[in-house]
């Protein structure tokens, strides 16, 4: 199979688990400046492991006392984020970050390493709103405080960075093992960092993955489409309609990692729809119906998913018309 870095199945092992939460300045990563941090280094067990918590002096207005507690007078003897990015480098080494919102506090993490000249070790990363999403819990929301009374986890000072990130690590055990019995997949997500000429250093900004998926090339040449009752083909053009219950990001998380091609429109090149509700009246259901694709149900087009063989890779593809053109010149 081939891997984009996005998802893995519940069942299969990590390497644990950053658990962070921070308070902040505003919500510009760069201008707005982390005020509190909490990091919490998880086992699969669910075992905290290692600990880090701290306020941090902002050296700016702290911003919105009404929400964090905190003032300028309560950060004045703090400590600043570089004083603490070696031993919080030391907990995330090796780890997933994980993060009720992950893109909020992985972007505030490394603007704040950058301005003081660090690099931190986070490779992947999970968001537990994404996570919760694809459990079907049947809470009103997923906000943090919702699921901390969903799985019975006491709630004692909202918005403060450590009683935050121990509720999230109280919260991760059960929702694994929710995650596990459902099989799902868990939506880690790579991430890289690249350094400019200049010194700058860019780290990838967790667009939603369906906006990436839509313009990531495929490795496999497009087969054409799916025929009923045979397995899926590597390169296989696949749209996924409103009409699942599965989410989006789960389900393109693993065509992708089948090498499958996720597609955001259905024209006369998608070769599947994954839809639970052929007889829609609109979406890509219905443009499925007019144009011929085949659908498929979420839950028919998983279990398909075991059956993947394998097509024409794009290299083998020119790599065997170079050497038929070689040989048509003679």
């Amino acid at each position: 199979m081939v891997s984009h870095g996005w998802g893995r199945p519940a069942v299969d092992t990590g390497t644990g688990w950053a658990v962070v939460d921070v308070e902040t300045s505003g919500f510009r990563p760069g201008q707005a400046r982390i005020v509190s941090l909490a990091a919490l280094a998880v086992g699969d067990d669910g075992n905290v492991e290692q600990s880090l918590a701290t306020l941090l002096n902002p050296g700016v207005d702290p911003g919105p006392t009404h929400v964090h507690g905190l003032t300028a007078e309560m950060l004045e003897g703090a400590p600043r984020f570089g004083d603490v990015v070696a031993d919080l480098a030391e907990l995330l080494r090796g780890r997933t970050l994980v993060a009720h919102n992950v893109g909020f506090d992985y972007s505030f993490l490394t603007a704040e390493a950058e301005l003081v000249g660090a690099e931190l070790p986070i490779d992947s990363v999970m968001c537990t709103v994404e996570l919760a999403r694809r459990l079907d819990l049947g809470t009103e929301n997923l906000r943090l405080e919702t699921l901390a009374a969903h799985w019975g986890v006491p709630q004692l000072k909202p918005h403060d960075a450590l009683d935050d990130a121990q509720v999230l690590a109280q919260i991760l055990k059960p929702t694994l093992a929710r995650a596990r019995e459902r099989r799902a997949w868990l939506p880690t997500r790579s991430v890289s960092r690249r350094r400019w000429p200049n010194g700058r250093v860019t780290h990838d900004d967790l667009h939603p993955l369906r906006m990436v998926a839509a313009r990531l090339p495929c490795a496999y040449l497009n087969p054409g489409r799916y025929i009923a009752g045979r397995p899926l083909v590597k390169g296989m053009r696949v749209a996924v309609a409103a009409e699942v219950t599965r989410t989006y990001e789960e389900l393109i998380e693993r065509l992708l990692t089948a090498g499958l091609a996720y597609t955001d429109a259905v024209d006369t090149e998608t070769s599947l729809v994954i839809c639970n509700q052929p007889d829609v009246e609109q979406g890509k259901g219905y443009q499925a119906q007019e144009l011929g694709v085949p659908v498929l149900s979420d839950a028919d087009f998983l279990r398909a998913l075991d059956h993947v063989v394998g097509g024409t890779g794009i290299e083998e593809f020119f790599d065997a018309t170079t050497v038929g053109d070689q040989f048509a010149l003679f």
